[in-house]
């Protein structure tokens, strides 16, 4: 059941394209409607504000940290819905590398940056089976650090999609202090059948945090297809609510209480051994 005291979250399902302008447009459209719901903290997905179809494209939107017009209309729209804003991710400015970090920034409701973590896992991987591979570190300078935001829903660990597959991540995020996972991803249709699932409700149990999963769906420019399904995930590996295709808001209250209680009865984060 849910109570006055649980705090609403969502997770915002995009099919974004080419044109920046009109993904931001929608992205903003979305966190809109989900504050209007009552959500407190909203989850964009990766490369929210385009899909490309070659690097050259990608290079012309990469912005410098709390300077380009990504990270101006996002500021703009946290500002406007009165929400928590995590962006999903933009490709910002690496100082010493040529190319750029795939960064997700948190926006409070003033529509200040409060962080900034640079996703650490980079897709290099040809998928099994298919005529398909990618070599994101061609065109992706990683990050090093893992980072933990407090946020009035709690203690959010920030993660980017391929970051799902190491749980040695969500470790140290959970050491920190997490409560919450955010998981913006553009999964692949081949993976995301086989594993999306399953990884984000095995990151939920195993570290007994919330998992917000927001997700790029549907056919793209560059002829990639993506997964969608995104969804929220409590901390017994419970599906709470989810969408599978289209795009679209993830809405759902997290029980606190419930959490706190089942990692006071359950005590499994207390009983590691190994590190």
């Amino acid at each position: 059941m849910t109570r006055m005291t649980d705090p609403l979250v969502a997770a915002l399902q995009m099919t974004s394209g080419l044109d920046v302008a009109a993904n931001l447009g929608a992205a903003r459209r979305l966190i809109e409607e989900a504050a209007a719901l009552g959500a407190q903290l909203v989850v964009l997905p990766e490369n929210f504000a385009f899909m490309g179809r070659t690097e050259a494209e990608r290079r012309r939107i990469v912005e410098t940290i709390d300077d380009g017009p990504i990270q101006a209309a996002v500021a703009a729209a946290a500002r406007a819905a009165g929400t928590w804003v995590v962006a999903g991710t933009t490709p910002i400015r690496v100082e010493g590398d040529t190319r750029p970090a795939n960064a997700c920034l948190v926006y409070d409701p003033a529509g200040r940056r409060i962080a900034r973590y640079d996703k650490i896992h980079l897709f290099d991987v040809d998928i099994p089976g298919r005529d398909e591979g990618y070599r994101e570190s061609a065109n992706a300078a990683p990050g090093a650090e893992p980072v933990v935001v407090d946020t009035p829903v709690g203690r959010v660990g920030l993660t980017v999609c391929y970051d799902l597959r190491f749980p040695e991540l969500y470790r140290r995020l959970v050491a920190q202090g997490a409560e919450l996972f955010t998981v913006p991803a553009a999964f692949t249709a081949p993976t995301g059948r086989a594993h999306w699932e399953v990884l984000l409700r095995a990151r939920a149990i195993e570290d007994q945090c919330f998992v917000l999963a927001a997700a790029q769906s549907g056919f793209h420019p560059n002829d990639r297809e993506t997964y969608g399904d995104s969804m929220i995930v409590d901390y017994w590996g419970r599906v709470l609510r989810r969408l599978p295709r289209g795009t679209g808001i993830v809405l759902a209250a997290l029980d606190r209480g419930g959490q706190a209680e089942a990692r006071r009865r359950f005590p499994s984060l207390g009983h590691r051994v190994l590190e």
